[in-house]
């Protein structure tokens, strides 16, 4: 005949199991400890109606909302929270847009025209001496650029004037 004996287990780690079978530490015996209410068991899976299960999760987690809610202050409402004024201004250009669609194409678009042009000035980068010969031309554009329109005064007023007449060609005047 087969005798059953039983035996004590013992976790000399710090590490703490976490199903019905494993002794507990109690709160004093670590200030890790928080002390937070238990969940009851889950329910048996069945086969023939998952959306018990589906339901006894909604109603756990409302249930641990509420709890964390009760215990601390109140929740901050979302809808009376007042939208920073560019999402204010935004959401109004929106709504002014006739033609969604294709604003919204364009915008795709040009995110795909981006992501391509930054692969290629990566492969440019790469080559050896090419880096260094568009920084070179960079520097000596810059320098023509503020000598021809920079430093002298009718010269700095007259590109005042340009990109004013553009601005006002591309936005028209309101």
């Amino acid at each position: 005949m087969a005798s059953t004996s039983t035996t004590t287990l013992s976790i000399s780690s710090s590490s703490t199991l976490v199903d019905a079978k494993a002794p507990r530490q109690s709160p004093a015996a670590s200030p890790q400890c928080v002390n937070l209410p238990t969940l009851p068991p889950p329910p048996v899976q069945s086969q023939s109606r998952p959306w018990k299960s589906a339901a006894y999760c909604r109603k756990i987690a409302r249930n641990v909302m509420a709890m964390a809610t009760a215990s601390g202050e109140a929740p901050a409402e979302v809808a009376t929270a007042e939208l920073p004024e560019i999402v204010k201004t935004v959401q109004e250009a929106w709504d002014k847009v006739e033609d969604k669609y294709a604003v919204s194409s364009l915008a795709v678009a040009g995110a795909v025209a981006l992501w391509g042009s930054t692969g290629m000035i990566s492969a440019i980068d790469r080559l050896p001496l090419i880096p260094g010969l568009l920084e070179v031309v960079g520097i000596g554009y810059s320098g023509w650029f503020a000598y021809k329109n920079l430093i002298f005064k009718p010269d700095r007023e007259a590109l005042i004037e340009k990109i004013k007449a553009t601005y006002k060609d591309i936005i028209g005047s309101s």
